[in-house]
C-alpha cells in the first residue's frame, strides 16, 4: 500500500467516533417508526438499517461471487492456465484492495451516502463485460470493474453499520459481514444451477438482483444522509475519550500485527476460494457441478463463523476470538491435504467456520484502536484482504502449474502459525482476554 510506519500513525491516531452507548436491539417494526429521525440521540442499534445492510451485502456479494464461480468455465472456454486464472483474480483483488482505503480515507472527511448504489452499478458493468468479452484483456478489465464496485461499497457500508450499531460493534459488523459471506456462498450455487447450464450468458439473469440491491441501498442512503449531522455531533462529544488510550506507536504496531493476521487468513482462504473446485475435480474426479456444491458447503460454514464470531468477540474480548480463529484451525489445515473426499469436505467446513470467526473482529479491533478512522481502516483491512488474496492467487496458481494443486494446500497448511503474533496485541472490546 506504500504507507510507512509514521504515515500510518498519523492516519489512524485521531480521536472521534460516531457511536452512542450500548443498548439492546429493538424490533424492526419499532425501528421503522424512528429510522427517518435524524436529530435525536441514538440510544441503541438501528436494527432495520443493520438488517437492510446485511441483505444488501448478501445481494451485492452474490453478484461479486459470480466472477470466481465462473473461473472453471473461463479456463475451458478461453483455454487458460492456472496462472492466467490467478491474474484475473489479481485484477479483481487489486482494484478492490488499492481503492478501498483511498475511498475510506476520503469519505472519513466527506461522507458520500449515495456512493452505495453507485458501487453496485460499477459491479454490474463489470459483469456485463464478463458475459460479452471476447478477449483475455477484456476479462481482465471486467474483473477490475467488479473490484471497483466492491471498493466503493464496503467502506461506506461499514460506516453505515457503525453509525447504526449503538455500541454493539462486533455484533453489528458481524451482521453486516455475514450477509456478504452468504452472498459469496451463493456464487457456487449460481454457477452450478445457472451459469453451468447457460454459460457466461447466464450472468444476464442476475440483472434483477442488481435492481433490488440498488433500491435497498437507495433507502439506506437516504437514512445515512439524514443522520450525518447527528453522527457528527456524537463524534464531537466522544472525541475526548475515544480509543483505548494507547500511545501512537503502540496503536501503529497493533494495526501492523492485525494486518499480518489478515494476511495469513487471506492467503489460506484464497487457496480455497480460487482453487478448491479444481482440487476436488483433479484429486477426486468430481464433476464441476458437484465441486461447486462442495464449495458452497465450505462458504456456508465461513458465513456461519462470521456471524457467531461477532457476539462472541463482544462478550469475551477480541483477542480471545483471534486466538481461537487462527491457531485453532492449524490442526485441520495440516490434515486436509492428506484426507479422502468425505473428510476433505468435513475438514473444509471446520476450517471455514474457525478461520472466519474473527473476520469481523479484526476490523472492529482496528476501529476500536482509532475510532475516528472508520472508513479508512475498514477500507485498509477489507481492501488489503482482497489484495493479499489476489497476490496469493497468482502465486498459488504458479505453484499449481509447476507442481500440483495438492502442493498448494501442503504449503498453505502452515499459514495459521502467524496467529502466534496475537500475543502482542492489546486487550480491547468485550470482556478483556
Amino acid at each position: 500500500m506504500g504507507i510507512k510506519g509514521g504515515g500510518l500513525r498519523r492516519l489512524i491516531c485521531l480521536p472521534g467516533d460516531v457511536l452512542s452507548a450500548n443498548a439492546d436491539f429493538k424490533s424492526p417494526a419499532a425501528e421503522a417508526a424512528r429510522v427517518q429521525a435524524p436529530s435525536g440521540a441514538q440510544s441503541g442499534p438501528v436494527t432495520l438499517i443493520l438488517w437492510l445492510m446485511c441483505l444488501a451485502h448478501f445481494l451485492h456479494d452474490t453478484l461479486q461471487a459470480l466472477l470466481s464461480s465462473v473461473f472453471p468455465i473461463l479456463k475451458d472456454q478461453y483455454h487458460l492456465d492456472f496462472t492466467q486464472i490467478g491474474y484475473i483474480a489479481l485484477c479483481f483483488q487489486l482494484t478492490a484492495s488499492l481503492l478501498q482505503p483511498v475511498i475510506g480515507w476520503f469519505t472519513d472527511k466527506r461522507p458520500l451516502p449515495w456512493a452505495l448504489p453507485c458501487g453496485l452499478f460499477a459491479t454490474m458493468i463489470g459483469l456485463a463485460l464478463l458475459a460479452t468479452a471476447s478477449t483475455y484483456p477484456g476479462l481482465l478489465l471486467a474483473a477490475a470493474l467488479v473490484g471497483t464496485g466492491s471498493s466503493i461499497f464496503h467502506p461506506e457500508g461499514s460506516r453505515v453499520v457503525r453509525m447504526a450499531a449503538g455500541g454493539r460493534l462486533g455484533t453489528a459488523q458481524s451482521t453486516f459481514q455475514v450477509g456478504g459471506n452468504f452472498g459469496q456462498a451463493s456464487g457456487p450455487l449460481s454457477a452450478a444451477f445457472v451459469i453451468v447450464p447457460l454459460g457466461l450468458k447466464g450472468i444476464w439473469w442476475f440483472a434483477g438482483v442488481a435492481m433490488i440491491t440498488v433500491a435497498l441501498l437507495s433507502y439506506v442512503s437516504r437514512w445515512y444522509s439524514a443522520n450525518l449531522a447527528a453522527a457528527a455531533r456524537r463524534a464531537k462529544r466522544a472525541a475526548a475519550s475515544a480509543g483505548p488510550g494507547l500511545a501512537r506507536n503502540k496503536v501503529a504496531a497493533a494495526v501492523g500485527i492485525l494486518l499480518l493476521l489478515m494476511f495469513s487468513k487471506s492467503v489460506y482462504t484464497a487457496s480455497l476460494n480460487t482453487f478448491y473446485v479444481f482440487y476436488l475435480i483433479e484429486k477426486f474426479q468430481l464433476s464441476m457441478r458437484d465441486a461447486q456444491l462442495c464449495l458452497f458447503v465450505y462458504m456456508t460454514a465461513v458465513a456461519a463463523g462470521v456471524y457467531f464470531g461477532g457476539p462472541i468477540g463482544d462478550r469475551f474480548g477480541r483477542k480471545s476470538i483471534l486466538w481461537f480463529s487462527i491457531l485453532g484451525a492449524l490442526p485441520f489445515t495440516l490434515v486436509l491435504p492428506y484426507a479422502n473426499l468425505p473428510w476433505s469436505i468435513v475438514l473444509s467446513v471446520i476450517i471455514g467456520f474457525i478461520m472466519s470467526s474473527s473476520m469481523s473482529q479484526i476490523v472492529v479491533f482496528a476501529m476500536e484502536l482509532a475510532p475516528a478512522r472508520t472508513g479508512m481502516l475498514s477500507g485498509l483491512f477489507l481492501g488489503l484482504a482482497f489484495g493479499f488474496s489476489g497476490v496469493a492467487a497468482v502465486g498459488l496458481g504458479a505453484v499449481a502449474d509447476v507442481s500440483s494443486i495438492e502442493t498448494v494446500y501442503r504449503i498453505c497448511a502452515f499459514m495459521p502459525l502467524l496467529g502466534l503474533l496475537t500475543v502482542f496485541l492489546p486487550d480491547v472490546g468485550g470482556r478483556r482476554a
